[in-house]
């Protein structure tokens, strides 16, 4: 028998757009919770950025001055383009937030003692308190932080230390020290006591050099880019006025830091240079003594003008020789290069040789290689003119080289004689007096230590105008300047994380009660896990409607169950003439609606003109009776079942007056032996019978996984229509279900998903109502929200 498809109510979509449509189903209806946990968060937003400390960042900057660069009086002005290499700004990065310096700094601006103003809700840091407190820890101590609430009041101070401990100072303007107290108070001069009575204040002292340390940490320097000579110093704090003043104290003292060191340095050449000035004086004074002597006992006084003439001499013949050594070399260059050159090839000329005829003769010789080259190109070896040039050029090489050997033995006779010369006056020179070397080398010494005397002389002013006139060590391009804008919290920031959080909390708390939920939601459960058995339809959910009586009824309810019957009709084999369709309601367990759904499509049938005969046939726990208010002792199936001779058709009970082709049979009194009336040969009889007078006999059975009273009885079906319930339904038992349809257990089976939308709001299944029930909206919207969230809980 071939089974048709069953006709279905939604429409096919492709698989993104399903995936999607789940999506935006599964959490459209729990926008009004989506809405109030956005609406709250950004509620908490607003109260986070009102009592949170609002922090600010206040930067400043500087440009360290390289002292290469400076100019120096007595240099000469073109040293200033000399490019020098750039100061090493991580060494002046780390002495920015050095403990030495940084330490300074906490000590001029009292940074151990930090003053808040406390109030609502809300504690503010403050730089100008109405009073100052000096602090007497000492200042190498560590971890050991203090915290005091001091109160403002006509006699005097109240305070109270972390461990609540009351103190009282009578004294506005006396900065003893507070006994009991490590240290002294002070109300300052503008203050009036007055003006801050209930006024309540907070004090934090801290060791001088945990506070160094902390602005250490807190201070940032950097680079403002990576060839950049300026540095960033930047500090965050909830005081703006804090911040400043700390960034214009430390650029202070580091500028004068970096001054002190180059007047340290000025002021110790100084003191080196007076030391040396007086050895240096002692020393000429020597000199000069010495020289007088010299010179008084040996009876000199100046060179004479012979000697003069013999020096000159000696000087002319030592160059006359040089200058022939050098010509007779490259004399012997040019032979040697031309006896290893090939011949044709060009020679080398104008290499220093002071003979011009040489020169003429081998410029001709290369012009003539020249034109060889360039007729080569063109004519072969054989050529009559290549050939002349070729003699030419052979008879030019062995002339070259004859006149070279002339002029070589010419240099030679020439520096023979030179040489002579030159030894003549070697010995004439010889006989200059040794004192007179002596008086020389007296004289040089004398020299080289006036020179010496002069150059410190002129560092010594240098150093002089250096310490008076000492640069500062940066260049300031802003103070300390502060944003308006708070760099936290970040208004903008925190609403949206606020309305991000308000949004993703709820959807992250569906989404985790979807994953750990074992229970079916809609159709595409059973679709993903027995895509083999058909789904015949979805019966909404509806709170107050459970069945239709009236056969006109245009409901929701009575819509989708009528959809419902036409898709049964589909799964139901082809009708034999007057022969009546069996289908069983059944389920895995009790709880998932398969008497209501029974009932209201028994009902459908009827309101379609077709005689319906309605069958309670769960025996160990009827609910049919419950639909129809009465005794559910009344007499029914079990009764006939355990009777034999009963007519069946005194068990038929007509419960609607409005239709007479609708017929209940309930069932009965409950029996201790329920399997073996159901497996009886009465029940066959029975359905067998009423296939003739009906059109359509429904059977409410019994749950299959908790008894054995359905699957006795499944031959008898037509058709099985096998509930599950959205929300009540597990995952687990669709297994269950799934194996009676593989093994035949039930037979021509279709699911139906009962309840859906229990947990949505009106409108999801699937257009049911259209142009029917229309649903008016509360007039307050406050009351509109409220409905909707206890719809959704």
């Amino acid at each position: 028998m071939i089974k048709k498809e069953p006709h279905v109510t939604s429409f096919n979509l492709g698989e993104d757009s399903f995936n999607l449509r789940n999506i935006i189903l599964n959490y459209k209806h729990y926008w009004p919770w989506v809405l109030a946990s956005t609406v709250l968060a950004i509620c908490i937003g607003f109260l986070y950025l009102n009592y949170v400390p609002i922090t600010y960042e206040s930067v400043a900057k500087i440009k360290i001055m390289d002292d290469s660069k400076e100019l120096n009086i007595s240099s000469d002005a073109l040293s200033l383009l000399n490019s020098t290499p750039k100061k090493n700004l991580e060494n002046e990065i780390e002495i920015l937030k050095s403990y030495r310096l940084l330490s300074q700094v906490v000590a001029e601006l009292d940074l151990d003692v930090r003053y808040y103003k406390r109030q609502r809700y809300k504690i503010s840091e403050i730089w100008n308190p109405p009073f100052f407190v000096t602090s007497h820890v000492s200042e190498n101590t560590t971890g050991n932080i203090l915290s005091y609430t001091i109160q403002i009041e006509n006699s005097g101070f109240l305070i109270q230390d972390g461990s609540g401990n009351m103190f009282t100072h009578n004294k506005h303007y006396s900065n003893q020290h507070v006994e009991g107290l490590p240290f002294g108070i002070r109300l300052s001069d503008e203050a009036v006591a007055a003006d801050y009575e209930n006024m309540s204040f907070e004090v934090v002292i801290k060791p001088v050099k945990e506070a160094a340390l902390q602005l250490s940490k807190d201070l940032k320097v950097q680079t403002t880019s990576a060839n950049s000579e300026i540095l960033s110093i930047s500090l965050v704090g909830e005081s703006v006025d804090r911040n400043e003043a700390i960034l214009n104290a430390v650029i202070d003292k580091f500028n004068q830091d970096g001054i002190l060191d180059r007047q340290l340095i000025s002021k110790r050449t100084l003191d080196f240079m007076d030391e040396r000035f007086f050895y240096l004086s002692q020393e000429l004074d020597s000199i000069e003594i010495h020289k007088k002597d010299f010179k008084q006992s040996n009876d000199l006084s100046l060179i004479t003008a012979d000697a003069e003439l013999i020096l000159q001499k000696k000087a002319e013949t030592e160059s006359g020789v040089a200058h022939l050594q050098n010509q007779l070399s490259l004399c012997k260059l040019l032979k040697e290069a031309i006896n290893h050159k090939e011949f044709y090839d060009p020679l080398p000329v104008k290499i220093g040789l002071e003979n011009s005829s040489i020169n003429d003769i081998i410029s001709e010789y290369n012009q003539l290689v020249l034109e060889r080259e360039k007729l080569l190109v063109s004519a072969g070896t054989e050529n009559p003119l290549m050939t002349t040039l070729s003699k030419q050029l052979r008879s030019g090489r062995s002339n070259i080289l004859n006149t070279l050997e002339v002029y070589q033995k010419e240099l030679e006779l020439s520096f023979a004689q030179l040489d002579q010369e030159r030894n003549q006056s070697n010995l004439i020179f010889s006989g200059i007096p040794e004192k007179e070397r002596i008086l020389r080398a007296i004289e040089r010494q004398q020299n080289i230590k006036e020179n010496l005397f002069l150059l410190l002389l002129q560092k010594r002013e240098e150093a002089a105008i250096s310490l008076a006139i000492t640069e500062p060590s940066i260049k300031i391009v802003d103070y300390g300047l502060t944003n308006a804008t708070p760099i936290s919290p970040k208004k903008s920031n925190v609403l949206a994380l606020s309305a991000v959080f308000g949004l993703i909390l709820p959807v992250l708390v569906i989404y985790f009660k979807q994953l750990l939920n074992t229970k079916i939601s809609d159709r595409s459960d059973l679709e993903r896990t027995n895509p083999e058995i058909p789904i015949l339809g979805d019966v909404p959910y509806i709170s107050k409607e459970k069945s239709f009586t009236k056969f006109t009824d245009r409901s929701v309810l009575a819509e989708s169950f009528r959809i419902l019957a036409a898709n049964v009709d589909y799964l139901l084999p082809k009708k034999i003439k007057n022969n009546g369709q069996i289908i069983y309601v059944t389920s895995t367990v009790q709880g998932e609606g398969k008497t209501l759904v029974a009932l209201n499509l028994s009902l459908a049938y009827a309101s379609m003109k077709k005689r319906v005969l309605l069958i309670g046939a769960d025996l160990r726990n009827p609910q049919l009776h419950t639909y129809f208010d009465i005794n559910k002792n009344v007499k029914g199936l079990s009764d006939y079942l355990y009777d034999p001779e009963t007519n069946w058709r005194d068990c038929i009970f007509d419960m609607f007056d409005e239709n007479s082709d609708h017929r209940v049979c309930f069932s009965g009194f409950i029996p201790p032996n329920a399997p073996e009336l159901l497996s009886g040969s009465g029940f066959e009889k029975m359905l067998n019978e009423a296939r003739k007078e009906f059109d359509y006999v429904i059977v409410d059975t019994a749950p299959t996984i908790l008894v054995t009273d359905t699957l006795l009885i499944s031959k008898y079906a037509d058709v099985t229509v096998y509930l599950t319930r959205a929300g009540v339904t597990d995952k687990r038992l669709l297994a269950f279900s799934k194996d009676l349809n593989k093994t035949r257990k039930l037979r021509n089976m279709g699911y139906i998903v009962n309840g859906v939308g229990a947990d949505k709001t009106y409108g999801y299944n699937y257009g049911y109502g259209y142009g029917y029930a229309v649903k008016s909206t509360p007039t307050s919207w406050y009351k509109w929200l409220f409905k909707k969230l206890s719809e959704t809980v």
